[in-house]
């Protein structure tokens, strides 16, 4: 780390007065066996402690450690926590920016240094750069040559699915390394940590299992958070002289539990997907929640709305013909009223959807059409079917020995309606769940009318 005169200044201030600085911070671990949560990336030999210089079990010399890492994973699980442990641990040079303030100028500048240092003195440097996703494809091409001749070791961080924020060429030059939300386990570990350690709140105030638990549920696997939380009602414990955070404390003083995901990142599409496939397998309770998370986080009501009407006919179709006009009118009530009020809305047709019987068959016939027609199995419109109304049409054979339905009993013809190429295809095999089940039957009829018999 390189700080400058206020950094230090700052440093020198928090070691007088720690309470200056917030507990998630002086909690921060140290080293790695000090991390919580996050085993998988800790063992020994791991790129993480090959990064530090560390080698792993049984070996008699440091390993090479990778050219640069991608972490990636919700907020609060050890991204930024992980890079400053780095820090601590090498003795490479360390250079922390942040992609929502920093932009090129600053990258070349870091870049610039980089190269310095290691012409210079021969000390190579560790770049954090937490927020990646934030960075244009611009900004992030800035990067490739400094990792790609390991000018700097880049150490990046995202909350984002790096397939789709991290462009391919800087993707496939570093180590991804996925975190995952810490386990309650993890979290009270840490509480309990907090609660003891100097650099914590010291003993001050003890933390009573209906509390704790309470806390946990605030997190929802948020180490940051959770530290938060507990400083906040240990802080309002002390103010009234109590000993012991209280339930109750906890309750007035933390501010109901922040939704687990920003509506414009990748967890936008994972719940979204969550609530699509909880309606697909009829689990309303699930489906219910899922919506809840979404609602709360701000989504766009039309979005939910959209992605139900998709499933009214990818997942339920002609099982529940009614299943589509209501996701229509749910959608159409919901642009006109908005929220609050569009949330009972959503909860209606989603309930109706979830318990709905459920066919696909809409969706497989028009796939199994489309992969034809892309097959090139397409072939001419059979003649009799051509259009015949313009002039010299009939010259043509167009329409010639068309049989109008409407002439015959039973309103069907027996005649050839698709082209020859894919004549006597089966693309809708419907299923006998709920309405679909008559469908069936007059299926199978018409198809014997068509066929003359």
């Amino acid at each position: 780390m390189e700080p400058d005169l206020f950094t230090a200044a700052a440093e020198d201030r928090q070691e007088k007065d720690p309470s200056s600085t917030p507990l998630a911070v002086r909690m921060r671990p140290r080293t790695l066996d000090e991390v919580v949560g996050q085993q998988h990336l800790l063992k020994p030999g791991s790129p993480l402690r090959r990064l530090v210089g560390e080698s792993g079990k049984g070996s008699g010399s440091s390993a090479a450690g990778p050219s640069s890492v991608v972490l990636w994973g919700p907020p609060g699980t050890g991204k930024t926590t992980l890079a400053h442990v780095v820090s601590r641990a090498t003795d490479k040079r360390f250079v922390e920016l942040s992609a929502i303030t920093a932009g090129v100028k600053e990258v070349r500048a870091v870049i610039d240094g980089a190269r310095r240092a290691v012409g210079g003195f021969g000390k190579e440097t560790v770049l954090f750069l937490d927020e990646i996703h934030r960075f244009s494809k611009a900004q992030q091409d800035s990067l490739l040559p400094a990792v790609e001749n390991r000018w700097v070791t880049l150490i990046a961080a995202t909350t984002e699915n790096p397939y789709f924020s991290v462009i391919s060429p800087l993707l496939s030059r570093s180590l991804l390394l996925t975190l995952e939300p810490l386990t309650d386990a993890d979290l009270t570990a840490l509480l309990h940590r907090a609660l003891a350690e100097e650099r914590g709140l010291g003993g001050a105030v003890t933390l009573p299992e209906d509390a704790e638990a309470h806390l946990l549920r605030i997190a929802g696997g948020d180490a940051r958070r959770a530290l938060t939380a507990l400083e906040a009602a240990a802080g309002a414990a002390l103010d009234k002289g109590e000993p012991e955070i209280s339930l109750l404390t906890v309750e007035e003083t933390v501010d109901r539990a922040a939704v687990k995901y920003d509506r414009d990142g990748d967890q936008h599409y994972d719940v979204a997907s969550a609530l699509i496939k909880s309606i697909r397998g009829s689990d309303v309770d699930a489906a219910l929640h899922y919506l809840a998370r979404m609602i709360e986080a701000g989504e766009d009501p039309r979005f939910i709305a959209r992605r139900l009407m998709i499933s009214a006919s990818e997942d339920i179709g002609l099982a529940d013909p009614g299943a589509l006009p209501i996701a229509v009118a749910a959608a159409q009530a919901v642009a006109m009223i908005g929220f609050p009020e569009a949330a009972l809305t959503l909860s209606h047709v989603t309930i109706a959807l979830a318990l709905a019987p459920k066919s696909n068959t809409a969706t497989t016939a028009i796939g199994a059409a489309l992969a034809d027609v892309r097959a090139g199995l397409a072939g001419p419109v059979p003649a009799h079917l051509r259009d015949g109304h313009y002039k010299g049409a009939a010259k043509l054979g167009h329409a010639r020995g068309y049989v109008y339905p409407h002439d015959v009993p039973g309103a069907i013809a027996a005649q050839q309606y698709a082209p020859d190429k894919v004549h006597g295809k089966r693309y809708y095999e419907p299923t006998r769940y709920g309405a679909e089940a008559r469908y069936a039957d007059v299926v199978e009829k018409v198809r014997e009318r068509l066929r003359g018999e």
